[in-house]
């Protein structure tokens, strides 16, 4: 069964696109926490962090640096971001294929959650 990103990947459910490339795909987050939230994660299935291994490094390095790439084109590389990875249920993931938030756009509090 696919995920709901490999299914936007696919085309075949419709999605904000912000960037894309050959390994990532960001999108506009349909549930925003913050005026600017955008998902960005790879076309490749990775179902979540502690699933990834070491013949992932490239993947998850493009993967980290197009967090900035992202970040700029949305407006946020002056007031800052924050970069989000969800983990399993107690960290909040919904849609296990590892993807970042990238939220921004208005002071974030800190400690989250």
């Amino acid at each position: 069964m696919k995920t709901l990103f490999e299914k936007i990947i696919a085309r075949e459910i419709p999605a904000q696109i912000v960037f894309e490339d050959d390994l990532v795909l960001a999108i506009r987050d349909i549930n925003p926490q913050a005026p600017v939230h955008v998902l960005l994660f790879p076309k490749q299935v990775i179902p979540r962090i502690a699933e990834a291994g070491p013949e992932d490094h490239k993947l998850l390095g493009h993967l980290l640096l197009k967090v900035a790439e992202v970040a700029d084109k949305v407006g946020l590389k002056k007031s800052g971001y924050r970069l989000v990875i969800n983990n399993g249920a107690d960290g909040g993931e919904t849609v296990p294929h590892l993807h970042c938030h990238i939220l921004g756009g208005r002071h974030l509090a800190w400690p989250p959650g």
